[in-house]
């Protein structure tokens, strides 16, 4: 591992495409780790580019959201190629029968889970059938004797899908809050539903494993995405509610979310439960360990969510309707790095998300450590001297023309003031008729270390095709390529661009 550390630390003007895998075009109604995964990283490497950024890879539970997933440790099911499936003998071409319709443009996660569900249990069932000898088995168990996290996930899923999906707050308190000897009982209750859900589990990681080799030996790197906060409704706070502020029955007495800021008037009221950092202190921080440990297995550096957050945070009282009327609360800060920095022996490599309401404390934590911060080409127009514009960009940054949490740059064009727009076309020297590609010029132009652009972008797409509107909970996290759109002449013209900069 510190090899690749050190690797990473040695690479210079790199640039790559940020794309969620649900968003990969595919038969079965989400992109998945399967054919069309491989081809992407093969455009990635025809293009001239050298990282792929993902959004957070974890089972999403509220609105299909990866920033609030069902553990902070475990991967999306729904990502699990049935192709890949068939190439292993788990399942056969029948096994698939017909697949609904399924949209082009966007995923239908009811759907597809509704569809991708009883194929997983046939590959399961087929999976037991096999003889005991085969390595194939001994694999699934040395993945479940390696994964701390994995027989509480289990056994939460296992419930959660016997309740029909209910909020663990609303279980009977055997379950909520169960002993050691009723857990005992669960696991034999729920015994071959614990299993399928460790079945499932090793499968994700078996097939993103191999997605990730294949990448990296052609010299493209993973960037992965830990969010900050976890799910209320998660394993995470389920099984170790000592990590989090709750009240005696498991409730948050303080929730997660900002201020008023670019994106919200009145702020963002994210409801995720409030860490206790103290008692992490005590610890030495052993769950964050753990799951900075699993996700340099995911991926070659890690974006951290809501960076800030780790210098102070704003606390909200639980049961607000809004986020105004909340505090700021000091952090972790440096002791959280130094533990980081101990634990895997030099400086890791991670990005600092960095936006919002950003203090000289929260600089100056992240250039303590040496990370690398994120400027956003659409912020960059509305100040005189904006720290975002390009000749104000340090060499260790991440330039982006947006992420997913903003506009596309052909959508955030068309909607933006006049005199934006007229300084927009003076910066860039354009008359704005291909506005994404001047974006993504300017992006891979600046000295930002790394440049990474939202595959959108790529296709001049508009702001129906956006991932995330922050603030919103319908629509989003269902963006999906049509297949064919990422052709040859796109990945000739990025590569030129891509050689033109230096990256």
């Amino acid at each position: 591992m510190n090899d690749r550390f050190s690797l990473v630390k040695k690479l210079r003007r790199l640039s790559g495409i940020l794309l969620h895998p649900t968003s990969l075009p595919g038969r079965f109604g989400i992109g998945d780790l399967g054919p069309e995964a491989y081809r992407f990283v093969d455009f990635l490497q025809s293009s001239g580019q050298h990282l792929w950024q993902t959004l957070p890879l974890g089972p999403a539970g509220n609105y299909n959201s990866p920033y609030q997933c069902f553990s902070s440790f475990a991967g999306q099911p729904l990502l699990i190629s049935p192709e890949l499936l068939i190439e292993e003998g788990l399942l056969t071409p029948e096994d698939l029968g017909n697949p609904p319709e399924f949209p082009e443009e966007t995923v239908d996660y009811a759907l597809v889970s509704e569809y991708k569900e009883p194929i997983f249990h046939k590959a399961y069932e087929r999976f037991k059938e096999i003889p005991e000898e085969d390595p194939l088995k001994s694999e699934l168990a040395l993945f479940c004797k390696s994964a701390h996290w994995l027989d509480d996930f289990a056994m939460f899923m296992a419930i959660k899908k016997s309740k029909n999906g209910s909020h663990w707050l609303t279980w009977e308190k055997k379950y909520r809050r169960p002993t050691k000897s009723q857990k005992a009982v669960i696991a034999r209750e729920l015994a071959d539903e614990i299993a399928f859900e460790k079945f499932l589990q090793w499968t994700f990681f078996r097939q993103w494993s191999r997605l990730k080799a294949y990448a990296n030996e052609r010299d493209i790197l993973l960037i992965g995405d830990i969010p900050i906060f976890v799910s209320d409704d998660s394993a995470d706070v389920w099984a170790e509610p000592k990590l989090f502020q709750l009240d005696s029955d498991g409730f948050p007495k303080v929730v997660a979310g900002v201020p008023p800021d670019y994106f919200s008037a009145t702020g963002q009221l994210w409801g995720n439960p409030l860490y206790d950092w103290k008692y992490h202190k005590k610890t030495g921080y052993a769950w964050w360990m753990e799951r900075f440990k699993t996700q340099f297995l995911l991926s070659d550096i890690v974006r951290i969510d809501h960076f800030r957050g780790l210098e102070s945070y704003w606390e909200i009282p639980a049961g607000s309707e809004t986020a105004l009327n909340g505090k700021w609360v000091a952090g972790p800060g440096e002791d959280f790095f130094n533990t980081l920095t101990e634990t895997f022996g030099e400086e890791p490599p991670i990005i600092a998300e960095d936006l919002g309401i950003i203090t000289d404390e929260v600089r100056a934590l992240r250039d303590r450590f040496e990370l690398p911060g994120m400027k956003i080409l659409q912020f960059a127009f509305e100040d005189e001297d904006s720290s975002y514009l390009p000749y104000n960009q340090p060499y260790n940054c991440v330039c982006y023309t947006g992420t997913h949490d903003n506009d596309t740059s052909t959508g955030w064009y068309e909607h933006a003031p006049e005199h934006i727009k007229d300084k927009v076309r003076r910066y860039m020297n354009t008359d704005g008729s291909q506005i994404s590609w001047d974006f993504i010029r300017t992006c891979f132009g600046s000295p930002a270390r790394f440049a990474i652009v939202p595959v959108q972008d790529l296709l001049c797409q508009g702001s129906d095709y956006r991932m995330n509107e922050p603030g919103t909970v319908d629509g989003n996290w269902c963006y999906r390529l049509k297949d064919g759109l990422l052709t040859n002449d796109i990945a000739t013209r990025l590569y030129d661009i891509t050689k033109l900069y230096g990256r």
